[in-house]
């Protein structure tokens, strides 16, 4: 346990610190750019999760262990390269998760609310989406032939998610029944739509069932709610339609692997079915990872549930989403790229994000936690010698904790000492936000244990009905190849182009070093010849069974 680790009589030493400075010195030293480009590319977006944020996280992980917290270590934290993002939009001083996800995605800064769309686009308007798309780095790398996949905790129609693959005039429209008549009349498409339609998309993992469905129909976890029903308004079924598609594209795509020196039509020989949607746990452990190039997983009708509130018999966790996307697209000999979020704010996204904005502190941290955790699963899952992995958030919060408050100090608990009003108060506060309140004209005096409550909310000195994001500069972490270009205090749309050089896409796909990179994961693809030869034998083994 870190309590066990640093002994409080050890701290008081000058050696222990002076011993601890070294070793970092002796590893900063030894510490070499790695040149080579990436097969690979992991990032993750914790949503909301600003550098207090991800302090807090710290001590909550620490505590959970048994420890005191502050001398706690994420793993995100021991990426050795960090840089700083700056992340207001073109519109705004303080953005939201649209506007930045455009930015860290698709490279180019944009208005608030708009998703894969340029700075001419305007919210809202559905005329001004045509002829301003950008591609995402995500669609970048399906089209350089790397496998693709999407994993988050909210709808995955949600602003973050969306602009790996959307082009939307405006975040909300999730639906066609969300979209103003004029919008469908223009020609615009909902971001549901868009979802299947637009990118090949290997693994998608999140909620948002009922934007994929026909109105009134039943969803298959809550049959008896009619709220948790399907929404479109078209008659679409998307989930049929992709599972249909994905058939064809399957085995248009030819997935080709290479054993003992043999090439084998793993996709048609092996398995016919190569596509699967599952919409609880039961169902995506049972997904075995060699069975499907393709896989869809909608684990609730809107967002997913906090971490603290999840049923863990029916739904995954974010970690157990990650796991599974990654042992999929790590089939593909070109590589992949894996988008994952996190929302850190109790609401109804990302939840780190989604927890801010309902002021649950305890279920923003817990988010991170889990992110986090994420992030090492990952890691013990890849290579640093041929994957990019990166942490970053969109924006952060007006979120805060400080008090001087003692050394172990639960992160939930109260300051040691009373406010001017004679009131207790606890460690983490917010600026503003649904916290905020007056009862018989004073404010009310925090309390333990209520103030550790998963669902307390912390006290705001705005009030607000939701809690809103905050402008300072996001952290950026990453390792792996590339890792160096992260550095100093970047725009955050630098993010994309980072990515996009270090794994040779466009438009960097013709710089130094791109030509071997893409000899290296072309070795062990088949010469179409005896792919040919293979593909007649395949054929003739299917006409045999049927």
């Amino acid at each position: 346990l870190p309590a066990l680790l640093s002994p409080p009589d050890a701290e008081k030493t000058p050696s222990y610190w002076n011993k601890g400075a070294r070793r970092r010195l002796e590893l900063a030293l030894a510490l070499q750019p790695a040149a080579q480009r990436a097969k690979n590319i992991i990032l993750f977006m914790g949503d909301g999760m600003g550098l207090s944020t991800m302090s807090a996280a710290r001590i909550y992980k620490g505590q959970l262990a048994g420890g005191s917290g502050e001398e706690s270590v994420l793993a995100m934290e021991t990426f050795p390269h960090m840089a700083l993002a700056k992340t207001y939009t073109i519109d705004r001083q303080v953005p939201d998760s649209a506007g930045t996800g455009t930015a860290y995605l698709c490279g180019v800064k944009a208005n608030a609310k708009t998703l894969g769309l340029s700075g001419a686009a305007v919210y809202g308007k559905c005329h001004s989406t045509f002829g301003n798309e950008v591609d995402s780095v995500l669609h970048r790398a399906r089209l350089a032939g790397k496998s693709v996949g999407i994993v988050t905790t909210t709808r995955v129609q949600h602003a973050s998610p969306g602009a790996a693959y959307a082009h939307s005039a405006s975040r909300g429209w999730y639906a066609d029944a969300n979209m103003p008549a004029e919008a469908l009349r223009d020609g615009c498409k909902d971001i549901a739509y868009q979802l299947v339609h637009n990118t090949d998309i290997n693994v998608i993992l999140g909620g948002g069932r009922m934007y994929m469905t026909p109105r009134r129909t039943p969803d298959p976890e809550y049959p008896d709610d009619p709220d948790q029903n399907g929404t479109r308004k078209d008659g679409r079924d998307l989930i049929a339609e992709w599972l249909s598609a994905k058939q064809v594209a399957v085995g248009e795509e030819g997935m080709c692997l290479q054993a003992q020196g043999v090439c084998h039509c793993h996709w048609l020989c092996s398995r016919w079915q190569d596509a699967r949607y599952v919409w609880d746990k039961k169902g995506l452990d049972a997904v075995k990872d060699d069975s499907v190039s393709h896989l869809m997983g909608l684990f609730e009708p809107k967002d997913m549930r906090y971490e603290l509130n999840r049923n863990t018999s029916t739904d995954p966790s974010i970690v157990e989403m990650t796991e599974k996307a990654i042992r999929i697209l790590r089939r593909n000999p070109n590589g992949f790229f894996l988008f994952v979020e996190d929302d850190h704010i109790p609401r109804a996204g990302g939840r780190i994000d989604h927890g801010h904005h309902s002021g649950r502190a305890k279920q923003a941290l817990m988010e991170a936690v889990m992110l986090d955790r994420a992030v090492a699963r990952a890691g013990q899952l890849t290579s640093p010698a041929e994957t990019l992995t990166v942490v970053t958030a969109d924006h952060s919060h007006v979120f805060t904790f400080g008090g001087s408050t003692p050394r172990g100090n639960s992160i939930f608990g109260l300051a040691p000492k009373k406010a001017k009003d004679k009131r207790a108060y606890t460690s983490i506060l917010y600026g503003n936000g649904p916290g905020y309140s007056i009862r018989d004209g004073a404010r009310p005096a925090a309390t333990l244990p209520a103030a550790e409550d998963k669902d307390y909310r912390q006290q705001a000195a705005v009030p607000l009905e939701t809690e809103t994001h905050s402008g300072e500069d996001v952290v950026v972490l990453a390792q792996g190849p590339m890792a160096h270009l992260f550095h100093g205090v970047q725009e955050q749309h630098y993010i994309a182009h980072a990515m996009a050089y270090a794994a040779c896409l466009e438009p960097y796909a013709t710089e130094p070093g791109c030509r071997a990179a893409r000899r290296a994961s072309h070795g062990t693809q088949c010469s179409p010849q005896p792919l040919l030869t293979l593909l007649a034998l395949c054929m003739a083994a299917l006409i045999v069974r049927g």
